[in-house]
């Protein structure tokens, strides 16, 4: 897309759906849905991409974030930490219709992160002796064993951020920011939904979380459409 050779990346969701097809495989920001973008998650919803590969620390809730698109039966494999806020996942991983891999929290994080900087794979013991190191390859190291752990990566990631400048720096607000950093790296193709955009120089260095080099699309919110649990 233009976007990705552009010093001005700001498109519109059309642009982002653009990007997202059947199969594709999609790695998302956010924990509970906290961070999750909302805009593009619900142009998935009418879109309907369908066999969908999601990648992201959880499911969220059913009518929150990324559950909503489990809920409607557009995926067929999760990668995540946990799905247990969302019953839905959980119904369709036991009746067959949902693939769940499932990752320790940490170690997750970690796939993800390398599958950023370029890291083919990594060892850790989290997970050993456990239903983790099923078909996993084991590694000794100094006569220590440990499970080869393997990185991430995604056709398009998706995060969410409070501020961007035209380029795609990034600022996060408070919790929202979780996942999202990670996530905004292993991409493909990276697509920013945002609060705020603002013109390049007005973002104070310091306060960049991720740099523009990794984003490829901007789009303005339209603003969180679902009620949090707490609500």
């Amino acid at each position: 897309m233009e976007a990705k050779r552009s010093l001005n990346k700001i498109g519109t969701l059309s642009d982002a759906l653009s990007v997202i097809h059947d199969g594709s495989t999609v790695m998302f920001g956010g924990f509970g849905g906290i961070g999750n973008p909302p805009t593009i998650i619900r142009g998935m919803l009418e879109k309907g991409v369908k066999d969908l590969t999601l990648i992201g620390n959880d499911s969220a809730f059913p009518h929150i974030g990324i559950g909503q698109i489990i809920k409607n039966k557009q995926a067929k494999k999760l990668i995540a930490s946990h799905i247990g806020s969302n019953p839905v996942a959980g119904q369709l991983m036991t009746e067959g219709e949902l693939e769940v891999e499932f990752s320790p929290q940490g170690t997750l994080a970690e796939r993800i992160r390398a599958g950023g900087v370029g890291i083919p794979a990594f060892l850790t013991d989290v997970g050993l002796g456990s239903m983790i190191e099923e078909g996993k390859e084991k590694v000794t190291l100094n006569n220590k064993e440990y499970l080869l752990e393997t990185a991430l990566t995604a056709d398009v990631s998706i995060v969410y951020a409070k501020k961007a400048d035209t380029f795609g720096n990034l600022i996060y607000e408070t919790s929202a920011r979780n996942t999202n950093p990670l996530v905004a790296m292993a991409g493909t193709f990276t697509i920013a939904e945002v609060e705020e955009i603002v013109e390049p120089g007005e973002l104070a260095p310091e306060e960049i979380t991720t740099p523009g080099i990794f984003v490829d699309l901007i789009i303005k919110t339209e603003g969180v459409d679902w009620k949090w649990v707490w609500e």
